[in-house]
């Protein structure tokens, strides 16, 4: 997110508390390896999520995000082939919202991909007053048995206008204090990844701590540098979101 940031904002100055706080999903797709996997569909545009690198960006026609997916997508002509990347959970749901059948890159969230559907089983036996509601970029064995999927602000949203008083939340855990002092007087129960965890925390949003932020206001570093090429390939396919999002 830092570097689409920069992209958008080529001449300001943006920095992040950790450069190696990156994103799994984004790892899961490798620039060289996307590129020979395009190749193999020269007939077919693509459509990348924003959870991607800069140059998988530079490599994509149209950018979504997961508020956005299925209307970008829809807004496509059916005749047209698609490759949908990184995420093949959300596209394995934006082909069933949409009735599409795009091609995946084979990526995930290492967060969403390994909730365990056992413990969202047994969640539900256990409170069966709750509502499970999930990010559209888990599993789809998940979201086939969830009361809503939407994306962190829909989830948000969802719970604060939603009359339940009780949520099972599949997604990752920073999501639960905005809900809880939103919705102090609901209950909220984190879906486990396995029998040995109840959270599931995403190592690399965790890197940037309240110490690394304080640091990198006080010395204005790291800062996100990219090449001017890069930047102009990578903000087209956002600019492209942008208009069919209006």
């Amino acid at each position: 997110m830092a570097e689409t940031a920069k992209i958008l904002n080529p001449s300001k100055k943006v920095i992040i508390p950790d450069l190696e706080a990156g994103c799994s999903l984004a790892d899961s797709c490798p620039p060289r390896e996307f590129k020979a996997f395009k190749e193999r569909y020269p007939d077919h545009i693509v459509i990348s999520y924003i959870n991607c690198s800069a140059e998988i960006k530079a490599l994509s026609d149209i950018i979504c995000t997961s508020s956005n997916a299925v209307k970008i997508v829809e807004s496509i002509p059916t005749n047209q082939k698609i490759i949908f990347a990184p995420d093949k959970n959300l596209g394995n749901y934006v082909n069933h919202m949409t009735g599409r059948n795009m091609v995946l890159w084979n990526g995930s969230c290492e967060v969403h991909d390994i909730i365990s559907t056992e413990a969202v089983i047994n969640l539900k036996n256990e409170h069966p007053d709750a509502k499970l509601i999930a990010h559209p970029e888990c599993k789809a064995i998940i979201l086939e048995m969830a009361d809503f999927i939407g994306s962190t602000t829909s989830l948000l949203n969802f719970s604060q206008t939603d009359s339940s008083k009780k949520f099972i939340v599949a997604t990752e855990t920073g999501i639960l204090h905005a809900m809880k002092k939103a919705s102090p007087d609901k209950e909220f129960l984190i879906v486990p990844t396995d029998e040995t965890c109840s959270c599931n925390d995403c190592p690399f949003m965790k890197k940037n701590t309240l110490e690394k932020i304080y640091l990198a206001l006080k010395d204005e570093k790291p800062e996100i540098l990219l090449d001017e090429n890069l930047i102009e390939k990578a903000k087209k396919p956002i600019l492209r979101m942008l208009e069919l999002s209006k």
